[in-house]
């Protein structure tokens, strides 16, 4: 994938979860996608913070857009490459505090996301 076809997944990624269209947003994914996330760990630790395809992908998403309907990313920054996007986002969420967050969706050749890695700063 080019940069700027890998920059327009983000946008569309932003946009599905912004939604909280979770079909639009499991359509980015590869059926056998890894996401890694420090909030996944805590909430569910058997995992370690890892999961793998779009059943778990859908259950963790599921539960995130049911307890927090105000969930918001707001995108400060894009670093594009043909095999990846670094996203930097704002995290915002009816009476919490915001938090940073970075974000690496590694994307294949046919332009699915086949791994995410979240970074709370």
């Amino acid at each position: 994938m080019t940069s700027q076809a890998n920059t327009d997944i983000a946008h569309r990624w932003f946009e599905a979860f912004n939604s909280h269209d979770l079909e639009k947003l499991l359509s980015l994914y590869d059926e056998d996608a890894k996401h890694y996330s420090p909030k996944l760990k805590i909430r569910q630790p058997e995992t370690h913070g890892l999961i793998q395809g779009k059943t778990a992908l859908r259950t963790w998403w599921k539960d995130a857009f049911d307890r927090l309907p105000s969930l918001q990313y707001e995108c400060t920054s894009l670093t594009p490459n043909d095999k990846r996007i670094f996203m930097e986002y704002t995290r915002h969420v009816s009476n919490e505090p915001d938090m940073l967050v970075a974000e690496v969706l590694e994307i294949n050749k046919v332009g699915f996301i086949t791994a995410s890695r979240v970074y709370h700063g």
